[in-house]
Parts: C-alpha cells; structure tokens; sequence
C-alpha cells in the first residue's frame, strides 16, 4: 500500500470516461501517467486508509506519485484549523466545512485542493483543472472571503514510491479514471466514490475484486 514516506517535500500549512488500468497486460506499466486520475479502491482492500477510498492523483512520475483522498472527512473543521494556525476568519464561507484525511504520510501537515488555480506561494498544478497548495497564504485568503471559489482541505496525503503504484494496479488494487472537479466539489463526500464508479460504467453493488482490468 501507499509508503509512509515520500521524497517530495511539502511546506506546512498547519501542524495541527474510460478505465486507465483498460489496458492490454502487455503495456509497459510504467508508462502509465495517472496524473490527474481517480484511484478506486478495489473491494479486497485491506488497508483501513484506503477502503471504500476515492484518491486524486495529483503527480504521477517515474520517481513516485502522490494523491489526496477525497472522501474521508474528519470531525476537525476548517474554523478549528484556523484557530490552529493563529488565523481569524473574516468570512464564514468555509467555516462549518469538514477537513478531510488526505492520506497516512504527514498527517500533522495540510493540503488544500482548489480551484481556480489562483497565484500562490507554493501550488502544484493537477493537469490545470485543480491546484495542490501547501502553503499559508491560501488560508489566509480564505479567512479574509478572498481564497478560491471551490476548496478541499486535508491533513496528510498519500505517496507511492517508483514502480509501487504500477504495481498496486497490476495486482487489481485499484480501478482508475480521469477526474472530474464536480466529483470533488459538487457532491457531498459519500456520494464521490458511487459517482466516480459511474463514470466508468461500474455499479457498487457488483463491482468485483478482479476487475481491475476488462
């Protein structure tokens, strides 16, 4: 499963359509850029951070990739993780809004997935259609009504090693699919894994533990 490290460092905010793995087993795993891709965790998921979890890749490279869960709110809210960080809020937007586990790695440190991308200190760009930002400022903005229009903040993300990733797919860990920044944003976080296994035609209730590729 995912590493509890990742070479890839990450400034702190706070410390508080189609199947890609529909592929012929004869293709060169990795060559696969899932960047930007869901990961649906495969029934047979044993992995307690990772069942019945919906991940967004947002760096998939032959060094690793790294994702952010998507549908694991927390009981800490937004206005609590502000206090954290010594912020007062203006605005009262975001207040009541749920901070999600992003994954195992780093846990005590946060990510806010957004859009627009906006101009930050530190932002990563999810094939344009969502930003990663790690530093502070986006809160601060937040706090002040002037952040992004549409905002997932998570405590912690989750990271593959080389290879690691190809390799969980190869063993049908996972399903995979192009993103949609409506799965993320729009729906409320129980209803993202279901609407994701529709995008690929996939009904819950019969979805197996070997389909990992048609």
């Amino acid at each position: 499963m995912p590493a509890q490290d990742c070479k890839r460092n990450w400034r702190a905010l706070a410390p508080a359509a189609a199947l890609t793995s529909h592929l012929p087993y004869t293709f060169a795993m990795n060559n696969v850029n899932l960047t930007g891709h869901f990961l649906i965790a495969m029934p047979a998921m044993v992995d307690r951070h990772f069942a019945k979890s919906l991940t967004l890749i947002c760096e998939h490279n032959d060094q690793g990739a790294l994702g952010v869960v998507v549908n694991r709110p927390t009981d800490l809210l937004l206005s609590s993780l502000l206090e954290q960080v010594r912020i007062s809020p203006n605005d009262d937007t975001f207040r009541q809004t749920a901070v999600h586990f992003g994954g195992p790695v780093q846990v005590d440190r946060g990510f806010v997935l957004h859009r627009p991308l906006g101009q930050w200190k530190s932002t990563l760009s999810v094939d344009g259609a969502f930003g990663l930002t790690t530093s502070k400022d986006i809160l601060e903005a937040l706090a002040r009504g002037e952040g992004p229009e549409q905002i997932l903040v998570t405590l912690g993300y989750a990271g593959w090693g080389a290879g690691q990733l190809e390799q969980e797919l190869a063993q049908n860990a996972w399903l995979t699919v192009p993103a949609r920044p409506e799965i993320v944003f729009d729906l409320p976080s129980e209803a993202r894994l279901p609407a994701a296994m529709q995008l690929l035609g996939v009904d819950p209730a019969y979805l197996s533990d070997v389909a990992g590729h048609a």
